[in-house]
């Protein structure tokens, strides 16, 4: 179906096709979604129905600018209760996290995802269902040790695990041997993981393509609640707190400071 840009009208069209016991994955880009948030929230996130965002243009945009950047959607997201919120860092990962979504039933789901192309990567003819929740581990530390000895670890949400990697790569010829790690859910927390990362590693860096108050925060609320936050240097790495002007979405991740 297409509403044409009556955001609105599609959240609570989704929610109704959600109580008739269909699978709606509704598709709108991250800041259009902002039109419709009244919807996403009585009609859906109220209800607790297993509607499917598919948010596109999370991040940003290049070209288009600020009124098309997905800034904001992980940080008016996740305040939702019941709201599962993901993002893929690479083709792979969306393959998986569709599949995810599909069988999710037990109330409104996100998939956040930027603008642009894949990684090349090779694609199998279908995406495993992951654990809600639950991030990877992409590379380790080479001696595990705890924060009195050192050691840091980043925490990558959405596709700037890609960064993140080549960050690494640097920090190594330096003589540093970083943890790299993908969230992949950025509600529920892997809270697990983030408390490993913490217990392990002098200083944990989260790393997003999305404002304050997002995925950072829920990270530092969490280990602040455990106390974890008083034994680890967290530093939050997060879209700068206004708005990037038109050029690459390369050349605005730069300005943004959220490249290798």
């Amino acid at each position: 179906f297409d509403v044409g840009i009556a955001e609105q009208h599609a959240v609570t069209f989704a929610a109704g096709m959600a109580t008739e016991g269909l699978r709606p994955f509704c598709a709108i880009y991250s800041t259009f979604l902002q039109r419709a948030y009244d919807q996403v929230m009585h009609d859906v996130v109220l209800q607790n129905l297993p509607v499917r965002f598919a948010i596109d243009r999370a991040g940003l945009v290049g070209a288009d600018g600020a009124t098309h950047a997905g800034s904001f959607d992980i940080a008016y997201l996740g305040c939702l209760p019941g709201m599962t919120i993901m993002a893929p860092s690479n083709e792979l990962e969306l393959l998986h996290m569709t599949a995810t979504s599909i069988a999710f039933d037990e109330g409104p789901i996100a998939l956040r995802y930027p603008r642009g192309n894949g990684l090349g990567l090779e694609l199998p003819a279908a995406g495993e269902i992951l654990e809600i929740g639950r991030g990877r581990i992409v590379r380790e530390m080479a001696r595990q040790s705890g924060p009195e000895q050192g050691g840091i670890a980043i925490l990558s949400l959405g596709p700037r695990l890609g960064e993140a990697l080549k960050a690494a790569d640097m920090l190594a010829a330096q003589g540093l041997s970083p943890t790299v790690a993908d969230a992949r859910f950025a509600k529920p927390l892997d809270t697990a993981l983030i408390e490993q990362l913490a217990r392990n590693h002098a200083v944990l860096i989260t790393l997003e393509e999305g404002s304050v108050g997002g995925f950072g925060s829920y990270v530092m609320t969490h280990l602040a609640r455990t106390g974890l936050l008083d034994r680890v240097r967290f530093r939050p790495m997060t879209l700068p707190d206004r708005f990037i002007d038109h050029n690459t979405q390369a050349a605005q991740y730069h300005e943004a400071g959220l490249d290798a």
